[in-house]
């Protein structure tokens, strides 16, 4: 797979798994610090890579889906991408909302 659609697709599913950190920070009003020696915090970038490596990269698994995609009709391929972009919107947006979640909290009464 391509360098760039692969680290786009790290990029989409970090942000979703920062959303997720961000939504149990505002349920449990715990201030989470996060440092680059936390497990916590490479050991899901780990899984996520290892997750695209191996369902992608993996003896090219990439080509098939590639074809497939080819074979569509021009309107079942414009669905598609409309689909897609959809989902990216919502990940973009789910992460902006969840900052904003936590930027409403008065993070001085639970430090």
């Amino acid at each position: 797979m391509s360098s760039k659609a692969g680290l786009v697709m790290l990029a989409l599913e970090a942000w979703g798994l920062f959303s997720a950190v961000n939504y149990y920070t505002v349920c449990t009003k715990r201030y989470i610090e996060f440092t680059i020696s936390m497990p916590i915090v490479y050991i899901p970038v780990i899984i996520l890579f290892a997750f695209n490596v191996f369902t992608l990269d993996y003896k090219d698994n990439w080509k098939k889906y590639n074809s497939e995609f080819a074979n569509y009709s021009k309107r079942k391929n414009r669905i598609g991408g409309w689909i897609v972009f959809g989902i990216i919107l919502l990940i973009i947006s789910n992460l902006i909302f969840s900052f904003y979640l936590m930027s409403q909290i008065d993070w001085s009464q639970y430090r």
